[in-house]
């Protein structure tokens, strides 16, 4: 264990700055930043200029920093960054959920072959402690799904919709004024960023390495009043839900939203909070709530991996070793509510067992057993809403044709 760490920090934005106070205000990690590289020169900081630098090499290329810290926005330019550093035999801490997603599995090959760790718990719903917690507590326990809320900007946005009764567009103006939410706030609401967020942790609970291409991802942009209002005739909430399952020898995995009964507890779970829900077959089913955004919670997550790296942690990726024969698939049915304008072109026979449909409001439904490809389908096309039912998963689309065989 080294007895002071020198730090190199790639970013000064809500993050950078939530690391810096936290790191100041505890007493417990022995480290410090010695340099901050930025972007933009002209950019009034609240810290003094000694600590800041323009020029990466500067930060990559100087022996005495231990641990790189990567906070930029930029997938491409933390690629660059990371990589680099595992070269240059540095430890590297990272919160860029997208540049992780896209290169887990080569990022693991370069922590193999340098012989240096990355860690990447802020990546993952902010404050909750899951990455170490699935390398860790459920090393050897059987997991057979992991579940929940993964992302505090859309989650926050339905909360003001079904407990203020905000409209949408007001809904996700506040959460960008408070931070929560980009000025595009694509990447959320359209389920990308959860869908990196999973990407990450299937390789932690199921040792599979995917491509985020390959993961359906379905939004939130497309709910509508009449969505809103079945849901509160019902008794349910609406949660963007991210979900990865094992079953049969394979993975099966997605990010769409879902009608929740109030009595689930992730109906309970709100603002910017996260939830990820576990269920093992010794440890059964656990649930961690915590803030998924905003400075000092991502800033705490990063800081927990630098004290990490202190006592030279490293995550084994034991999941990976134990399971290798593992798959990941779409080949899966579940149950949905479509909604579409009376033009556009859904029918009975894009289900796997259509139940009900009706017309209201200028829209129809139609409900019933639906395969994800057919929804990844709808999902690009417009004036088409998808909402999953409270049951959510029915079934593998094999296990559909041997009902039907039989």
């Amino acid at each position: 264990m080294k007895k002071n760490l020198k730090l190199g920090l790639f970013g000064f934005g809500c993050v950078g700055q939530g690391l810096y106070h936290v790191l100041h205000e505890t007493h417990g990690v022995k480290g410090e930043i010695k340099k901050i590289c930025v972007k933009h020169k002209n950019k009034t900081r609240p810290i003094p200029e000694h600590f800041f630098t323009f020029d990466k090499n500067e930060i990559l290329n100087d022996p005495e920093i231990d641990i790189i810290v990567e906070l930029i926005d930029d997938a491409n330019a933390a690629y660059e960054i990371v990589t680099t550093a595992l070269k240059n035999g540095k430890a590297v801490v990272t919160a860029n959920k997208k540049m992780l997603a896209e290169h887990l599995e080569e990022i693991y090959n370069l922590q193999q072959k340098y012989g240096k760790p990355v860690l990447y718990e802020g990546a993952v719903c902010g404050s909750i402690p899951i990455l170490r917690n699935l390398e860790e507590y459920y090393d050897n326990d059987l997991i057979s799904s992991i579940e929940g809320i993964f992302n505090g900007s859309t989650n926050y946005i339905l909360t003001k919709v079904f407990d203020e009764k905000k409209s949408y567009e007001e809904a996700l103006k506040k959460a960008q004024e408070l931070g929560f939410a980009e000025s595009d706030p694509t990447l959320d609401v359209k389920g990308y960023d959860p869908k990196y967020k999973l990407v990450i942790a299937i390789a932690h609970t199921f040792g599979v390495f995917v491509k985020p291409e390959d993961v359906i991802n379905i939004g939130i942009d497309r709910i509508s009043n009449l969505d809103l209002k079945f849901a509160q005739e019902n008794n349910y909430t609406i949660k963007l839900i991210a979900r990865a399952f094992k079953q049969d020898g394979k993975v099966y995995g997605f990010v769409a939203p879902q009608f929740i009964e109030n009595t689930n507890p992730l109906a309970s779970v709100r603002n910017e909070f996260n939830a990820v829900q576990v269920k093992g077959a010794f440890a059964e089913t656990q649930l961690f709530i915590g803030k998924g955004a905003g400075s000092y919670p991502t800033g705490s997550a990063v800081l927990s991996d630098i004290s990490a790296l202190n006592y030279d942690y490293t995550y084994e990726y034991k999941k990976h070793h134990q399971d290798t024969d593992l798959e990941f698939s779409n080949d899966l049915s579940v149950e949905a509510y479509i909604s579409f304008d009376h033009d556009s072109k859904v029918s009975i026979s894009d289900f796997v067992e259509f139940q009900s449909g009706y017309a209201s409001g200028g829209k129809q439904y139609m409900f019933g057993k639906i395969s994800l490809n057919k929804l990844q389908a709808f999902s690009k096309i417009e004036g088409i809403g998808i909402i999953l039912s409270p049951k959510a998963v029915v079934a593998t689309s094999q296990a559909v044709k041997q009902l039907a065989v039989a």
